[in-house]
């Protein structure tokens, strides 16, 4: 009987208590996040067009010993990237590395990086999808979902920051090129800044396609006395080197190389 007797009393309150302890709890933790990392830069975000300028910009959860930073331009004459390079060079990595200082950026935090200048952006991304045996939704189709949900926050004039990875790798490798051209000339149109990840070269098409606007980066790996290692350095261009194969010898599947 006391118990309801309190609930009645103060039940309507603790919602509001609830999320006054989640705001503290996140304030301190942003808080603690700075306080750890000293070295870090605190952003500058004002309003104008859409813009992502980034000074040895890294991911606040690979170690300092290990970080590779990179200077990242988003916005202006160039407001799109297409990245391209070898597998576990660094593609995903640099796309995640944009998207988590955006949000923290905006939360208040301060960025893996030596500078970031930036306006307010609304990051919508298409990353690490999954299909669903529950809902019938193969991979390619749970990708076509949410690049519709990217397309229609800048159908909706949001100022979005688009990152795509492995942009519909899912299908074959024309349809890709033309899809993927279509809805990246579709958010430049709409005033979104962005980056797309691929190994489809065909999609480095863009660059001219779009005079300009879109530059081609790239990473790649490195073979010396047989050892294949990463830089993690992005490069300007169109990647002129693969490791598939490479890789599949390494784990012991017998593959014949074109140089073999």
């Amino acid at each position: 009987v006391a118990l309801d007797r309190w609930r009645r009393r103060t039940g309507p309150r603790v919602r509001v208590w609830l999320a006054t302890l989640g705001e503290i709890e996140a304030l301190a933790s942003l808080g603690t996040f700075a306080y750890e990392n000293p070295e870090y830069a605190w952003p500058e975000v004002s309003d104008g067009p859409p813009r992502f300028d980034a000074t040895a910009l890294g991911h606040p959860l690979i170690g300092k010993a290990r970080r590779v930073a990179n200077d990242v331009t988003l916005g202006g004459d160039v407001p799109a990237l297409v990245v391209t390079g070898s597998n576990m060079s660094g593609k995903s990595t640099m796309l995640r590395s944009v998207g988590v200082s955006t949000v923290l950026a905006l939360a208040g935090a301060p960025v893996a990086a030596r500078r970031l200048v930036m306006t307010p952006l609304a990051v919508r991304t298409s990353m690490r999808m999954e299909d669903s045996l529950e809902q019938g939704v193969s991979h390619f189709y749970a990708e076509l979902k949410r690049l519709k949900m990217v397309v229609d926050s800048a159908n909706l004039g949001e100022r979005v920051l688009f990152l795509l990875d492995e942009v519909l790798h899912g299908t074959n490798s024309r349809e890709r090129q033309i899809g993927a051209k279509a809805v990246v000339k579709h958010l430049l149109e709409k005033g979104a800044v962005g980056a797309v990840s691929s190994h489809d070269l065909g999609l480095s098409a863009l660059e001219a396609e779009s005079d300009g606007r879109v530059r081609n980066v790239h990473f790649e790996d490195l073979v010396t006395d047989g050892t294949m290692s990463f830089d993690y350095k992005l490069k300007q261009g169109v990647v002129t080197t693969a490791n598939a194969l490479r890789l599949m010898k390494l784990v012991g599947i017998a593959v014949a190389m074109p140089d073999d």
